[in-house]
């Protein structure tokens, strides 16, 4: 009988595990050690240069239950006026995994702006399979999402 019964008591610490991650999520991605979102990047820039700043301590805003920061404070007061504008979408999470239905890490600098929105991926080939077809993988990532996005806890 213990033969039988003891593998299951193996299997115990993966379900903890498992369910311990889970819980981790947020519905805007953060950083675990800085609680900044998409990595402490200045989410206006993505929009606004060839590439996007790192923001800097003291130009910081919080929104939806996470902190974003700013290379300077033109890009914070736009981004107060309207974060759904700004924000990368699926609250930064994975853009091509949302649109397979689970939720995954993104790189902040793996990303594409569509359609005056951005999305960020984790990793260069899921951005390119978006791009293979961007309206299909945006629409099914936004279905995704508004079940998805239940599940996730605002800090």
């Amino acid at each position: 009988m213990m033969a039988l019964v003891l593998p299951l008591f193996g299997l115990l610490p993966a379900m903890v595990q498992q369910s311990a991650a889970q819980t981790l999520a947020t519905y805007i991605m953060t950083d675990p050690l800085t609680g900044l979102a998409i990595g402490g990047m200045d989410p206006v820039s993505y929009f606004t240069e060839e590439a996007p700043l790192p923001g800097r301590p003291g130009l910081e805003t919080e929104w939806m239950g996470a902190s974003w920061l700013f290379a300077n404070a033109a890009n914070r007061d736009i981004f107060r006026a309207n974060p759904e504008i700004y924000a990368p979408q699926y609250g930064g999470h994975g853009a091509m995994s949302m649109a397979r239905g689970f939720v995954s890490d993104a790189d902040p600098m793996i990303y594409t702006v569509f359609k005056q929105r951005l999305f960020l991926f984790y990793s260069a080939s899921n951005r390119q399979a978006f791009l293979l077809s961007p309206d299909a993988a945006a629409l099914q990532g936004a279905e995704h999402w508004q079940v998805l996005s239940k599940s996730l806890s605002i800090r």
